[in-house]
């Protein structure tokens, strides 16, 4: 009988799955413990959990659940426009912001084409370049950092989109707004350039990217309500550009795709300035201590403009292990070549100070006296 595999479109034969952080739920069955014994630091969620004014406007918006949602999401797009001092029309809105992501790849990427983005950058690009039958050219990273003029050199004839995560993850790296403004300076007309900015409310003087919207650039910037607003479980993100790339972008976004219950939590959240202001303090507190703490133990970090550090551990698998079974979730970087290191999100200050106690431990019992 002919395999399945024969049948399906060839270039998913090679295409890699992307592997989120391992579950609370699934590590308490498998430590026979209760869920809330278990810390995870391992997908960069928000330690505060969600808006409370998100939680309340989804309470009130489930008495509706039995009514599609608003396919064109108006009032949350025109939340964010009037947020971001643009129109309603330079907004799609994304079953998470990777869902944005591949509305781009939809529109822009064919098989045979290429997109070029940075060694160590976020590993869902060259996923979704794949599902396309498109090439991922990755140029050289500059300690962990997005290497602009490299990008423009890794440019090929068959290149359709550049795509820029910044703070980057895994390694939490910034690109300043002069490097910015003399890479956009000599992108090619032709070219789609995607800023993926997932954490740019955790910055204190984030670059201005929206200035190549406001220009008419063929640029898409990313945001999502899943980091500072605490509500990656409900999928909400969002991409901005020219009305004119929105107007393709739309074409390949299904209907409904974002649900009416994230539609009013998404929008209740993004006016909870409070809790934003909450959020963005306790992470800038909780990385200055495990930052201190990591250089108090002599392991390397890179330091990092996220809610998140990319640490060196040695061994990341085992040391992944090794805190697991401890209790502690972090995240292993094997799929992104760098297996001697775990990025460790910023939890609260009893998950921090916990996390170092048991990393101190995990690493003395590796490396001992």
């Amino acid at each position: 009988m002919t395999s399945i595999w024969d049948l399906a479109n060839k270039h998913l034969h090679e295409l890699g799955v992307y592997e989120p952080g391992k579950p609370i739920e699934e590590t308490a069955r498998e430590l026979e413990v209760e869920p809330a014994a278990i810390i995870k630091l391992a997908s960069n969620e928000n330690p505060l959990g969600p808006s409370p004014a998100a939680i309340t406007a989804m309470t009130a918006a489930l008495r509706n659940a039995h009514l599609y949602p608003d396919g064109g999401g108006f009032y949350l797009r025109r939340g964010i426009a009037d947020r971001l001092g643009v129109e309603p029309i330079n907004i799609i809105l994304g079953n998470g912001s990777n869902e944005v992501i591949e509305f781009v790849a939809h529109a822009f990427l064919n098989r045979g084409d290429s997109m070029v983005t940075s060694e160590y950058a976020f590993v869902a690009y060259k996923l979704i370049a794949g599902l396309f039958g498109a090439q991922t050219i990755e140029a050289p990273s500059r300690e962990f950092k997005y290497d602009l003029p490299a990008i423009l050199k890794a440019i090929q004839p068959n290149t359709r989109l550049i795509v820029i995560a910044n703070p980057n993850n895994p390694t939490g790296t910034l690109i300043s707004q002069r490097e910015i403004d003399e890479f956009m300076k000599k992108v090619p007309d032709h070219l789609v350039t995607v800023f993926d900015e997932a954490y740019y409310e955790f910055l204190d003087q984030p670059p201005d990217t929206l200035r190549y919207v406001r220009a008419d650039r063929r640029v898409v910037v990313l945001r999502t309500f899943s980091k500072i607003h605490g509500l990656a479980g409900t999928r909400v993100g969002y991409g901005i550009a020219s009305p004119a790339l929105i107007q393709v972008l739309q074409k390949t976004r299904q209907p409904f795709n974002v649900n009416s219950i994230a539609q009013a939590g998404a929008l209740a959240a993004l006016t909870d300035e409070t809790h934003q202001r909450r959020t963005k303090q306790t992470v800038d507190d909780g990385r200055g201590y495990l930052s201190d703490a990591l250089a108090d133990l002599g392991v390397q970090f890179i330091p990092s403009a996220a809610n998140f550090l990319m640490v060196n551990v040695g061994n990341g698998p085992a040391v992944f292990k090794e805190m697991l079974a401890r209790k502690i979730i972090v995240r292993p970087l094997t799929g992104y070549r760098l297996n001697e290191w775990v990025r460790i999100s910023v939890g609260t200050t009893d998950q921090n100070e916990r996390c170092i106690s048991v990393l101190k431990e995990v690493l003395k019992k590796s490396r001992p006296a």
